[in-house]
């Protein structure tokens, strides 16, 4: 039985002038709740796994035993104090571990407001202005792309989902064009060819989950020639793909158009040549590179990508909007046609003809959140260029700490950065394992509660591999004169840890 009081609103509701005070209520306890966590600063609340783990199982099995809250208040005061305690302040300064943005006032009230008016974009008459306003932020984004008046596009669950779309519509379209049929109802099984995957070691690993998605498996995913960071050599490429046997058949080659780790792209616009000679279909995955887009000092990084048949951003990364914000881009919107499917409660032919059409055809979900809003609030407040000003200043940050990462006889600087991230390591001076050391170090930093930072893989020139911690750095607040405490707090660290 509820424990609410007779009376109480318990739904949102901006008709019911009860309602919205009692919202206001929550909204201003919440906040007061959140903030009263940050009084003790700090990228993470030391401990680490074991006492984020331990603090759970006291609480939860208190707070979630199935049974109404006594006092309804308390309840959420307890269950926010704890949610933010253990989160990552995204903020702090010493937070750059992953591609995680501290989101603009005004995409946090539009995250808000969609939460409150709860639309959705499968039907008309699930969202009328939703849909409209996806509509537009994915055209005013395929602008900056390139793409011509007859694109299209969605927005998605983040990168991961953009990227297996990707593989979806490439299978159906290269298949389609082969055969005259679609694989989606077909299946690939009677091609009498097997379908494969183009790609370089350093693609992202939701590739692997896309091949394995769409029946292609991954198995069936070839490496093509790289160099030794990872990017794709055409010409040996070209080779590869003429090398093929008959049995093989291309349906995709993915371009990395910014490297997570470096920041560098394949040379998409030869890439885009060779994949249109063999038709195949051409993938520029710009989750995290897509932000360059909006700079002008920047933007040719990706230059040729309005070639691309298709291009995953993230703006829930360069974008500063809460996650997620991810966006799958398609040069010709009639590609889309494979994602859509008869559903006569929801795309019945009347209805289309009436203009009662949702954006059910355009997604692999079906029920979809009004996303587009905090993506509008950012571009109607800061606009293209000053979105742009934010990725120039993280990639500014970037020079600056790798600058600084040089001048330390102690730290090995990989390579200077394209965007915002600075690959490094610590070299001890007792001769310990360096591998071994780094990875320790990262996560000694994590449980004191000092930093969080990455750690990944590169290959050096002899061609060995070694672990690298990386900054990303994706906060514009961030200070220079944060980022040299930053790197003397990872000294300091390492420091105690030889000595």
């Amino acid at each position: 039985m509820s424990s609410l009081a007779p009376g109480t609103p318990l739904f949102t509701s901006f008709n019911d002038s009860a309602a919205l005070d009692r919202l206001r209520s929550l909204l201003t306890s919440a906040i007061d709740t959140v903030a009263a966590t940050r009084e003790n600063p700090g990228p993470v609340t030391p401990g680490g796994p074991d006492s984020a783990a331990a603090h759970a199982a006291k609480l939860l099995p208190e707070l979630l035993d199935g049974r109404a809250a006594a006092d309804p208040d308390e309840a959420m005061r307890r269950l926010f104090t704890a949610f933010a305690t253990w989160s990552i302040d995204v903020t702090d300064p010493a937070t750059v571990a992953r591609m995680q943005c501290p989101p603009t006032l005004y995409a946090t009230t539009a995250e808000l407001v969609a939460a409150a008016l709860n639309q959705s974009l499968h039907a008309w008459e699930a969202g009328p202005f939703a849909l409209e306003l996806e509509r537009h932020v994915v055209a005013l984004i395929n602008g900056l792309i390139g793409y011509g008046p007859g694109a299209g596009g969605t927005i998605t669950a983040g990168g991961s989902l953009s990227n297996i779309m990707a593989m979806l519509l490439a299978r159906d379209e290269i298949v389609d064009r082969r055969f005259g049929t679609g694989a989606a109802k077909a299946g690939l099984s009677g091609l009498g060819v097997r379908p494969v995957v183009l790609c370089s070691s350093a693609t992202h690993f939701s590739i692997g989950r896309g091949a394995a998605i769409a029946g292609i498996g991954e198995d069936a995913i070839l490496r093509v020639p790289t160099d030794r960071r990872g990017q794709i050599l055409v010409e040996e490429t070209a080779r590869f793909i003429a090398d093929l046997p008959d049995t093989d058949l291309p349906v995709i080659l993915v371009a990395c158009a910014g490297s997570t780790d470096i920041g560098w792209s394949d040379p998409i616009p030869q890439l885009c040549e060779l994949a249109r000679r063999h038709g195949i279909w051409l993938h520029a995955d710009a989750a995290y590179g897509g932000g360059a887009l909006f700079s002008q000092q920047r933007r040719h990084l990706l230059d040729g990508i309005a070639e691309a048949d298709s291009v995953t951003m993230d703006l829930h990364k360069f974008g500063w909007a809460p996650a997620a914000a991810g966006m799958f881009l398609v040069r010709d919107e009639q590609t889309l046609r494979h994602l859509s499917a008869q559903a006569t409660s929801l795309n019945a032919q009347d209805d289309v003809d009436g203009g009662f059409v949702g954006l059910y055809g355009t997604s692999v979900q079906a029920t979809r959140r009004s996303d587009a809003l905090k993506i509008a609030a950012n571009l109607a407040v800061l606009g293209v260029d000053g979105i742009g000003d934010l990725v120039d200043r993280c990639c500014e940050l970037a020079r600056h700490a790798a600058a600084r990462v040089e001048s330390e006889p102690l730290l090995d600087l990989a390579e200077p950065p394209v965007l915002s991230t600075v690959l490094f390591r610590y070299l001890p001076p007792d001769g310990r394992d360096a591998d071994a050391f780094n990875a320790e170090l990262r996560r000694r930093l994590a449980t004191l509660g000092r930093a969080l930072m990455a750690r990944t893989w590169s290959t050096e020139e002899d061609g060995s591999r070694v672990v690298r911690l990386k900054l990303m750095l994706l906060n514009p607040a961030t200070t220079t004169a944060q980022l040299d405490e930053l790197i003397d707090t990872i000294l300091a660290t390492a420091a105690e840890m030889t000595g």
